[in-house]
């Protein structure tokens, strides 16, 4: 995980269509430049492509392609990385 950043911490899900509340841990307005954020559970790392980015006070909610139902995506607490952008280098 050393070539990756950590961009926020999922912390509980939004409404009942998969989406989910992200806290952000670098600038909310990354996401919006995003394709897809890789979700480390701890034992595995899936790649999630972004569909939809909101806004809701200091938290980012996302809405990740595929994932269409609040039981699809239960990892709450996980942490989300991208790769650095050339400016993080």
């Amino acid at each position: 995980m050393e070539d990756l950043l950590k961009v926020g911490v999922l912390t509980t899900t939004h409404g009942i269509r998969g989406e989910v509340k992200v806290y952000p841990t670098t600038d909310a307005d990354r996401f919006l430049d995003l394709e897809y954020v890789l979700l480390d559970t701890g034992r595995e790392k899936r790649k999630l492509e972004i569909e939809n980015v909101k806004y809701f006070k200091n938290l980012v909610i996302l809405k990740f392609r595929g994932i269409d139902n609040i039981n699809d995506i239960v990892a709450i607490g996980c942490l989300l990385y991208t790769s650095p952008s050339p400016r993080d280098l």
